[in-house]
Parts: C-alpha cells; structure tokens; sequence
C-alpha cells in the first residue's frame, strides 16, 4: 500500500494558546459581566479538544451500509436521508422541474458594500424567465456568508487527495465540534443541488477567478464527484483503509450527474471568459448536461468605466439582460427535454480508460 506521509501538522495548542483564542470570541467589553460563565464555557471547550469531540452525538449506522454498527455523526445520518430524499424527488416524474439558481457574488447591501451585486440583479432576471415558465426557481444567494450571522462555508480539506473513498458523500469534514467548525452550510446546499433538474450559476469575476464563497462551494462539491456514500467503508477518516480500497478499485460515482447546467460571467475589465470556461469545465466534469451555446455567456458590463456607476452601466446594457434571460430560457428547454428522456450526456456509456 502508498506510504501515507506524515509531519506537516502543528503542535497542539497549550492551554494559554487555546484560552487567548477561545476569548477572542468575546472581545466586546458587553461580555465582561458574563466573565465568570465564559471561562466554564472555555474550560468545556478545551476538554472537547484534547478529546476530540469532532462528533459529540453519534449512533449506529444501521442497514445499508458496510458496517451498521459502526458509530457515525447524527448529523452527518441526518443530511445522508435528506439527500436521499431529495435524490427520490428529482427521480419523479410527477415532482415540478426544479432550478437551483446560484447567486455567486459576495456582495449584497446588508453588509459593508451597502449595495446589491450585479449579479444579484440577472439572478432576479433569471428567476422570473424559471418560474414564467412554470418551474420552481430555488434561489440560493451566496452572498449571505458575509453578511448572516454564524452562516459559514468552511474550506475542503482535499480529502479526495489522500484517498478518493476517504471524501464521504456528504461530506463528513464538518461540522468538527472540538475545532469550532460548526455552522456548516454545505449541508443544506448539498440537498439544494440535489434536489434541482437544472443548475445556473451567475458570478461577477473577482481578480481572474471566482469570488470566494462561490469557490469555496465548488470545492466542497468535490464530494459530489466520486465520494464515498459510506462513511463506515473507512471506519470514518482511516486514512489506511480509504487508500487500500481504492487500490483495489473505485468507481468514481458522479452524484449529480444528468442535471442540466447554465453559466453566467460577468466582468468589468478581464477574465470573464477564461472564469465562464472554468465553471462550465467544472460542471461537465462532474456529469452536467450543457443547455446549449445561449446558456454559457460571458460579458463585460461597464467595460473599463469607473466602479460607482456600475449598475448605470447595467441598467443601459439591454442587451446582456436579455442575453441573461436566453440563459434561462435555453435551461428551462433542456430541463424539459431531459426529463422527457429527448436530452440527456452524450458520452454517458463511454467508458474512460483512466476514470477519476
């Protein structure tokens, strides 16, 4: 078996170390009368962390998986069923066509730029075409981790680099109790996108590439793309059993496979079409249908022009709004088209030679 490589991790904390960090949670001085309960609480914590309570409530796995007695994470079980649940939704008939329209700007009024994204507003546009059309529109707004409390994406860890099996579906990283990697988003959007015939991600284009919230949901989806939908394969993260069982073979399952997909990209000086491209490489990689060349669309709106007037520049640009709504309109066709069995991936029964 791979030699699993080990030394990169710090020292742990001392307890000094750990209390600094633990106060700094309580900087306002309107906790000072609370000093006394906050010090019971960081005492609670720090025991938490030498034991490493990444899953304080745990139970049996039960029928289905590999090992039903093994002690899995309530939590994680809990979004397990809801996926499936929402996997049976979408395998229906008889349930109305359903489109995630992801808003992938990190800026929205409610916090310090004081304003709505561009983004924000095709995203409207695009939702009123969805749900004209007579398809529930699932609007989610990433923007809401830089302005709701407590709502968070935490980063992906590359388990997938260790080991494919070991990146369980859902993925099983957080929330990790002991280390404060609480309040996980991911696990309400992962049931999102499962649940959705049709996926249209809009983005403004930060610094060549995605806003962060926007990437920071793409790398988590990385689960969706060959994870493990049994954690208790790998007794949770035993690192020697995810590396044996996928040298002995894995079969890479794509998750999301068979929804239709759509890409709006917007830029105001470079890189919105090298950032469309990416998107859309990303989404086909994982088994997304292309809705077509009017559902894949990058333009710059206020080409060059100063930042204040921006949404000016917007609301004069009739032509990308309708362009946005082209967008909507040609994913709602393949929506249809694919659940009437007429659309579906091309090279679904090709079998690749070096699968991953």
């Amino acid at each position: 078996m791979s030699t699993i490589r080990t030394g990169q991790a710090p020292a742990p904390l001392t307890r000094a170390e750990f209390s600094i960090r633990f106060k700094a949670h309580f900087y306002d001085p309107a906790f000072e009368a609370e000093v006394a309960a906050i010090e019971r609480l960081e005492a609670i914590a720090w025991t938490a962390l030498q034991q490493g309570r990444k899953a304080p409530l745990t139970r049996p796995a039960g029928r289905g998986f590999a090992d039903p007695s093994y002690e899995v994470s309530v939590q994680w079980l809990d979004t397990h069923q809801r996926l499936k649940a929402a996997q049976r939704r979408w395998s229906d008939s008889k349930v109305p066509s359903r489109v995630l329209v992801i808003c992938g700007s990190a800026r929205n009024d409610g916090t310090c730029p004081g304003e709505v994204s561009k983004t924000w507003r095709l995203s409207g546009l695009v939702q009123e075409v969805i749900e004209q059309a007579g398809l529930h529109a699932d609007l989610l707004d990433l923007s809401l981790v830089t302005s709701e409390y407590g709502r968070k994406i935490h980063p992906c860890k590359a388990c997938v680099s260790t080991a494919m099996p070991l990146c369980h579906w859902p993925c099983s990283c957080y929330p990790n109790h002991a280390l404060d990697q609480t309040n996980d988003w991911m696990a309400e959007i992962y049931e999102r996108w499962v649940a959705a015939h049709a996926v249209i991600i809009l983005a403004p284009t930060y610094w060549y590439q995605s806003p962060s919230p926007l990437k920071l949901m793409m790398d988590r989806m990385v689960s969706a793309d060959g994870g493990n939908p049994d954690p208790t394969t790998t007794h949770g993260k035993h690192v020697a059993e995810a590396k044996l069982i996928e040298e002995q073979g894995w079969d890479y399952p794509k998750h999301l496979a068979g929804r239709a997909y759509g890409v709006i990209v917007h830029g105001d000086v470079a890189g919105a079409e090298a950032h469309r491209r990416t998107l859309c490489d990303w989404l086909e990689w994982m088994g997304l249908i292309d809705a077509g060349a009017a559902a894949k669309l990058d333009r710059y709106i206020g080409y060059y022009e100063p930042y204040f007037n921006s949404h000016e520049a917007l609301d004069r640009d009739l032509a990308v709004q309708e362009e946005a709504r082209n967008t909507a309109r040609a994913v709602v066709q393949a929506v249809m088209q694919v659940r009437m069995g007429q659309l579906s991936q091309p090279d679904q029964q090709v079998k690749a030679p070096r699968p991953k």
